[in-house]
This record gives C-alpha cells, sequence and structure tokens, in this order.
C-alpha cells in the first residue's frame, strides 16, 4: 500500500518562492543598473560589486559563524539588498564606506533582528541614511556622469534637487534656477549628477512594470506614493511657483521612483493590506514633500521611509485583509 502522508492546512501551493521573488527584482533592477554602468562606468559597476558581495558573505558569514544558523541564510535577498544599496550611493563611493554600509544593511538592519522577514526596517535604506549622517562628504559628492556613453569628464556636480535648494537659499527663484543650470522638470535621460537609482525614469518604470506582469508587487503603494507627491507639488506650486517646485520636477528627480517602485514596496517592511498599503504611500508621500520643501536636506525618501515603517504595525492592526474562507 502507498504511504500516506498527513499534514495540516492549508494544502494549497503556490509556484512563487522567496528566490524566485528576488530573482524577478533583481532582473527588474536591469534595466536601471545597466544605464547607471553605462553613464558612469567603471566606478559605478566597482560600487554595485563591492556592494552585492559584502551583502551576500556577510549574511552568510553572520548566520553560520554568529548566529550559528546557516539556514537563515538567503542569498538572494541579500543579493537584492546590495544592488539597493549601491543604487542610493554616489558611483564615487570609496569601497570601504560601501562595506560599512553593507554591514549596517545586513548586520544591524537585518539579521540582529533575526533575518529574513524579521526586520523591522529597510536595510537598504537604513543604511544609506547610516551613511549619508556618518560620512556626509562622501554621500553628497556627485560625480557627473563620465561613463561609456557619458557626454562630459567626471567633475563633482549637485544634483537637481541640490542646485533648487541652494539656489533657494541665495534668494534665486525656480525659474532663475532651472533657466541657468538649463534643467527642466520633464527631463528623462540626462547627464546630472546623483546616485545610480536617480539616472533614468525610464528604466525604472521598465522594471517596476516586469514586477507587475509577474504579480510580485500590487500598484497602490507607488501610485499613493506619486500621487501624494504630485498632488502636494500641483497645490504649493499653484500657489507660489517661484519658490515651489512643479509636479514633473518632484516625480523625476531624486530617489523619488527608485524609493516609490522598488524599495516601499518592500514585504517585509509594508503594510499587507491594500487601505494599509494606500495609508502607507501618502504617509510617504507628505514626507517627501515637506522634507524638500521645508526641511535641511534637498532629498526626503529615505527619511520618509524609515519614519513609516515606524507604524507599519499600527497600520496592520488597523486595516486587516479579508481572513480565508470569510464573507
Amino acid at each position: 500500500m502507498d504511504k500516506v502522508i498527513v499534514s495540516p492546512s492549508p494544502h494549497v501551493h503556490s509556484p512563487a518562492s522567496t528566490n524566485r521573488i528576488m530573482l524577478d527584482v533583481v532582473i527588474a533592477l536591469m534595466p536601471a543598473i545597466i544605464v547607471s554602468i553605462l553613464f558612469y562606468g567603471w566606478s559605478e559597476l566597482l560600487v554595485l560589486a563591492v556592494s552585492a558581495v559584502a551583502c551576500v558573505g556577510l549574511e552568510w558569514l553572520i548566520a553560520k559563524f554568529l548566529m550559528k544558523r546557516p539556514e537563515l541564510f538567503n542569498g538572494s535577498s541579500a543579493l537584492v539588498t546590495g544592488l539597493l544599496l549601491a543604487m542610493n550611493l554616489p558611483c564615487s563611493t570609496p569601497w570601504w564606506v560601501v562595506v560599512i554600509g553593507a554591514v549596517v544593511a545586513i548586520g544591524i538592519a537585518k539579521m540582529s533582528f533575526g533575518g529574513l522577514g524579521q526586520n523591522i526596517f529597510n536595510p537598504a535604506i537604513t543604511a544609506r541614511v547610516f551613511l549619508l549622517i556618518s560620512f556626509p562628504v562622501y554621500m553628497t559628492s556627485w560625480a557627473m556622469p563620465d561613463g561609456f556613453i557619458g557626454s562630459v569628464d567626471a567633475v563633482s556636480g549637485a544634483t537637481p534637487l541640490g542646485l533648487i535648494k541652494e539656489g533657494l537659499k541665495s534668494g534665486s527663484t525656480i525659474p532663475e534656477i532651472l533657466s541657468a543650470h538649463g534643467l527642466t522638470a520633464s527631463t528623462i535621460l540626462r547627464d546630472v549628477g546623483g546616485s545610480a537609482g536617480e539616472i533614468s525614469a525610464i528604466a525604472l518604470l521598465a522594471g517596476f512594470c516586469y514586477l507587475l506582469i509577474r504579480k510580485v508587487v500590487k500598484p497602490w503603494i507607488p501610485l499613493s506614493i506619486l500621487g501624494t507627491i504630485a498632488l502636494t507639488a500641483f497645490i504649493f506650486h499653484a500657489i507660489d511657483p517661484a519658490h515651489y517646485t512643479g509636479i514633473g520636477f518632484n516625480l523625476l528627480t531624486g530617489g523619488v521612483l527608485l524609493g516609490a517602485l522598488f524599495m516601499a514596496t518592500d514585504y517585509v517592511t509594508s503594510p499587507m493590506s491594500n487601505w494599509g498599503g494606500v495609508i502607507f504611500g501618502v504617509g510617504i508621500g507628505l514626507i517627501v514633500m515637506m522634507i524638500r520643501y521645508f526641511g535641511a536636506y534637498p532629498e526626503g525618501m529615505s527619511f520618509a521611509i524609515l519614519i513609516m515603517n515606524c507604524f507599519v504595525p499600527l497600520i496592520n492592526r488597523a486595516f486587516h485583509q479579508k481572513k480565508y474562507g470569510r464573507a
């Protein structure tokens, strides 16, 4: 007689697995990674390689030798963290600063909570904020594109958001600043200083479309973030266009698209329900715009996501998904 295997419910199986999902994320990041390498060249490739190898290696070492639980090692998840961390850094970041960022992302933000699925804060963003506070010179020294298709020599240049912030402090108006530096709100691909995750909106959107097709993510969090940013920018720009940037500029500059499409949608650190995701996204969008318009930093996406990560447990308590089998 054949052996009968008895196991508890549920008995519904899915082809999706953690490794499969993480591989999809890596594939979705490839267009932006390729564009960043084309624009920033070998220096960007070095940052990507060091970050990826450091994150994967550190997770293996911590799981095997510190926690004595090698089953906690998940190379695909660590690889995604490493790639996302690299895409948040300037291409001129020294290798040892990248390694420190990997230690913070994997050792502190992830493994100290118990590994994949247990962390409260997004590891890559936690590392970026730590590096920004600890090494502000390295983290704000942006190199202009000088890669395989770069059109200028490598020089230090401010990001569009930084130019706006500094120009407003000096008493200039938004139109004057944009005109002086040749910037437009509709810029999609341009040789401007910034991290790898800021160089191409088209590449990021293409990768996100792949995730939607693969049903890896749902659109509610990104749509609520981008919609809130657009609405806030529309209101403030309508009131005072000389001192507040408009919709296109805020959506296409800085880390808005990278954060909204690939980092705020992290399964572990975002709400489980659709309505919870909307609340989460609205909060991120509002905080981003308040930091951009009234804060000391020109960019606010990383801080906004970390702040809203704190509220995810409360959001999950307030907004429940319909229980399986319930009407």
